[in-house]
């Protein structure tokens, strides 16, 4: 089979994986129950959770303790993306080519739709722990999960952009990085360490998926920073030139838009190298680190 067949079967398996783990649509909270699961279900690449499953398999790992890590993982990213959209923040209409979860449901459903998600995550990831009771590599992911997640990770980082629009002041590159690196890279470092923790892999390993992740992290938002600017409305699901309107300052308006692609090239090719020196079979994972990084959407 192509390589796209083979991500199209993956993506179907990590989907499932997700869809079990929602709320049903019912009781009195029925409607923060619908938000939720609307804001999961708008889509998209799937990319945390399967990279923590390519990870998990390519370092041995056979169980099912992998997948409420997973389902976690991907409720924090959507939580993220819902208040990311609200009107105090970056204010779209649509994501992923679908409306956005305020403008469905209003912005207090909006809210209350994401930290739902958002705690949800850590009562799903906690199952793990019945799964293997004792086990203490659910609790070093836990940990993983949590730090990653808050304000010495995603939330950390989206405080400093959020500071970096109000100030209107010019971003150095060393700032704007740290942003990139806790706003985005920091769950797919959460995505590459869980899945080798829950497969035994020792603290090199482990550290060296870390700086894995980092790359592809730092490499997925620059080139989300070129593709506003060079994609179209019709490819990437939502309005391109939305730094733009918002006075944004990315990787493409410091450095260029050649400087920015030179970027994302070396920064991509160190990461297969590195997880060229991981032993287990990864040739699938190689092909979808290059795939998203190189996206076109």
């Amino acid at each position: 089979m192509s390589f796209k067949e083979i991500l199209s079967e993956k993506t179907k398996e990590t989907e499932e994986i997700i869809l079990t783990y929602l709320p049903k649509e019912e009781g009195n909270q029925k409607t923060v129950f619908e938000a939720m699961n609307y804001s999961v279900k708008v889509g998209g690449k799937r990319l945390r959770p399967l990279l923590m499953l390519e990870t998990y398999r390519m370092l041995g790992g056979d169980e099912e303790i992998i997948r409420p890590f997973m389902t976690a993982l991907e409720m924090i990213h959507t939580y993220s993306l819902v208040h990311d959209d609200l009107p105090a923040m970056d204010n779209d209409q649509y994501c992923r080519g679908m409306k956005t979860t305020h403008v469905v449901y209003g912005e207090a459903m909006a809210i209350l739709a994401g930290d739902a998600l958002l705690n949800y995550a850590f009562e799903v990831a906690a199952t793990a722990f019945e799964m293997s009771p004792g086990d203490i590599r659910a609790e070093r992911a836990m940990m993983v999960l949590a730090r990653k997640a808050g304000i010495f990770g995603m939330v950390g980082g989206q405080v400093c952009d959020v500071e970096a629009e109000k100030r209107q002041l010019p971003l150095s590159k060393e700032q704007l990085l740290f942003i990139h690196e806790n706003k985005t890279a920091a769950l797919i470092q959460a995505a590459l360490m869980i899945g080798a923790i829950l497969a035994g892999a020792d603290r090199a390993q482990v550290e060296a998926l870390e700086k894995i992740g980092y790359n592809i992290g730092i490499a997925f938002q620059i080139q989300d920073d070129i593709l506003d600017v060079t994609g179209s409305e019709q490819e990437l699901g939502k309005p391109i030139g939305s730094d733009e309107k918002n006075n944004k300052e990315t990787y493409v308006t410091l450095a260029g838009l050649d400087a920015a692609k030179e970027q994302v090239e070396a920064l991509s090719k160190e990461a297969v190298t590195l997880l060229g020196q991981i032993p287990g079979e990864h040739a699938f994972l190689d092909e979808l680190i290059l795939s998203l990084i190189h996206r076109t959407k």
